[in-house]
């Protein structure tokens, strides 16, 4: 038997609400709702979701999400754009400059570490 101080799978976790900036936002009124199950030493990680609209964004940390459900647009200043949906896994690397679109509302698991 697993330990449960080791290993969860379903924690009792209050869903943080939260918006962009509104200096950052591009377009509509994205809510964001966010399950912290890990918060220590510099290392994050939890489930994230955000209703559909834009926003700037920019890292100082390393970001590895994987998406659940949803689509979106991740997009670098002066680069290309990036479409992703459900099953995709990415690195967001500091100093990445750009902007992220849902336009499905989208769900993801990530891991942050500062």
């Amino acid at each position: 038997m697993t330990d449960p101080k080791l290993f969860f799978v379903t924690p009792d976790v209050e869903p943080e609400i939260s918006r962009p900036e509104a200096s950052k936002v591009l377009s509509g009124d994205p809510v964001h709702t966010t399950w912290n199950l890990e918060e220590r030493d510099g290392l994050y990680c939890g489930v994230w979701e955000s209703t559909p609209g834009s926003w700037r964004i920019s890292y100082d940390e390393w970001e590895y999400c994987r998406i659940l459900e949803g689509v979106s647009v991740i997009s670098e200043d002066d680069g290309e754009a990036v479409t992703v949906r459900a099953g995709d896994s990415f690195v967001l690397r500091p100093g990445f400059r750009g902007g992220w679109e849902v336009i499905e509302t989208t769900r993801k698991d990530y891991v942050i570490r500062l």
